[in-house]
């Protein structure tokens, strides 16, 4: 057995990694809500003006209409699979994808603080696929298959 399984099978055991990791879903679970359900109810996400590169960005999104909508689905389905023991590993796999893109764009836009923000909720999903080894080095030896 490789010393990484060996390692994460054994904090998988231990009492205050099983509560980091409960927080840690519930936290990322939690960070998508607000900002899920305004999409999906068809809202816009800030006020800030379309003179204001940032404004102008989420106002393209806004508009596109139906986009806007599936973006805050999502959100709101990680957020709800996240938590459901059965589920979280989905949950993180489609939560990467959404988080990284998010992350780009805050920083590429160089909005204050909240690349550390998203920095960080990117690194707490590598956590969860992390404790999730085996699913992972398996879904990655297979897209890496020669």
């Amino acid at each position: 057995m490789k010393p990484a399984t060996i390692f994460i099978d054994s904090i998988k055991n231990k009492l205050f990694y099983k509560i980091f990791t409960w927080f840690t879903r519930i936290l990322l679970s939690i960070a998508f809500i607000p900002s899920g359900l305004k999409k999906l109810l068809g809202e816009r996400f800030t006020n800030i003006g379309v003179d204001d590169p940032v404004g102008f960005f989420f106002e393209a999104l806004y508009q596109s209409g139906f986009y806007w909508n599936y973006l805050g689905f999502m959100q709101l389905l990680c957020s709800l699979l996240i938590l459901i023991p059965r589920t979280t590993y989905l949950a993180a796999v489609l939560y990467l994808p959404i988080i990284i893109n998010i992350n780009f764009i805050v920083i590429s836009m160089s909005f204050k603080g909240t690349p550390i923000i998203t920095s960080l909720m990117l690194l707490a999903n590598i956590y969860l696929l992390v404790w999730d080894y085996k699913k992972t080095n398996a879904i990655l030896s297979v897209l890496l298959k020669k």
